[in-house]
């Protein structure tokens, strides 16, 4: 069973929302993986340690593939919750999970104002979304996961590096989009009040990810 939420009242974001690509969004992390999305998809989840029975928020949820991998890894009493400020990326993120009988609750929402309680997950995850986000932005919503989350929560945050030099094709698209260094999301959540335990390269392109709790 999937739940989709829709929350007309949702405020607009300030940030990229990616409408048009809703449908190539799956094409694009594929060639992005080098058609190796499954074993990406755990390694996040690996990152995130999540265990069984745990809450998860997948913020900038896409098309749902992570929120549904997380899905499976907290078993039948953990929850997953998928949000994006995209409706066509929320449309697609349901019947994903639909078709493969993954109960996660899919929500129609932006970044900087979670429509979640304090202290309620157990994990944020966030992937290839803060640098789509305006300075200003990125720092409410480091601000908002940080309020989210339990004390001891943590949050996976996985973005693109600087770009190379001669990179063409869909990755250069990918990147025209922007990214955000190591070191800048380092100190975005640090600056939130939150503690980063770990970080580095995610073995896949440029990427890299950074790790850090709620104390």
């Amino acid at each position: 069973m999937t739940t989709t939420l829709r929350d007309d009242a949702a405020p607009a974001t300030k940030g990229q929302v990616m409408r048009s690509s809703a449908r190539f969004y799956d094409l694009m992390v594929w060639l992005l993986t080098f058609g190796r999305e499954r074993s990406f998809r755990e390694r996040l989840v690996e990152l995130a340690r999540l265990q069984p029975g745990e809450s998860v928020l997948d913020v900038g949820c896409g098309t749902g593939t992570l929120a549904i991998a997380a899905k499976r890894r907290v078993g039948p009493r953990g929850l997953v919750h998928g949000i994006d400020a995209s409706p066509e990326m929320i449309a697609r993120a349901n019947r994903k999970a639909k078709k493969e009988g993954v109960d996660v609750t899919f929500r129609t929402a932006v970044v900087e104002a979670l429509p979640f309680p304090d202290r309620q997950l157990d994990v944020v995850l966030s992937t290839l979304m803060l640098h789509h986000l305006p300075r200003p932005t990125r720092e409410e919503s480091a601000r908002e996961i940080r309020r989210v989350l339990k004390p001891g929560g943590r949050v996976l945050a996985v973005d693109f590096g600087a770009p190379g030099r001669h990179r063409k094709g869909i990755i250069s698209h990918l990147h025209r989009r922007g990214h955000l260094s190591l070191d800048k999301v380092v100190e975005l959540l640090s600056a939130s009040g939150l503690t980063v335990v770990e970080s580095g390269a995610v073995g896949v392109r440029d990427l890299h990810f950074t790790i850090a709790t709620a104390q």
